[in-house]
């Protein structure tokens, strides 16, 4: 690899998930492990994959991945049929898992997918706990975003 870091940018991001933001207030963070199939990984190397319409899910005690879509390559494997939206596993420390599923079993959060990018040659997804904003908070978020570009320019031009 040549010391290199692979995926579509330099900075080892794969995919963002730029709604999120925008739907949530983020309250903490964690970094999960991804199971997955050989054919996800080289599709994942060539940057084929959508986090927009992407959600976390706890069944049984662990946190799953639904709604990411990683397109298959066409050379990518022969013997197996692929399926771009399948299920997909995280893997979180125990401690983790814990403390997530008491706060959106009792506090209402929500778990969000943020950002997948490599470290180490894994890929890793960055998960929010989050709570979901409603219309008036998207609004003053774009209004407080919208005077900071405006400050900006202000005080470029002058």
């Amino acid at each position: 690899m040549n010391g290199k870091k692979s995926g579509k940018d330099s900075s080892g991001t794969i995919a963002l998930n730029r709604k999120a933001r925008h739907d949530f207030f983020v309250e903490d963070r964690f970094e999960a492990g991804l199971a997955l199939q050989g054919w996800e990984v080289k599709s994942i190397r060539d940057g084929r994959v959508q986090l927009n319409e992407s959600y976390i899910l706890i069944k049984n005690g662990e946190a799953w991945l639904f709604g990411v879509h990683i397109t298959p390559l066409t050379s990518a494997s022969t013997h197996i049929k692929a399926d771009p939206t399948r299920n997909r596993k995280l893997l979180l420390h125990r401690r983790e898992l814990d403390k997530l599923i008491g706060a959106v079993e009792r506090k209402g959060y929500a778990l969000v997918p943020l950002a997948m990018y490599w470290k180490n040659g894994m890929a890793k997804l960055d998960v929010a706990l989050a709570r979901g904003k409603q219309s008036q908070d998207k609004r003053a978020t774009e209004k407080a975003r919208d005077w900071e570009r405006e400050k900006g320019r202000l005080l470029r031009n002058r």
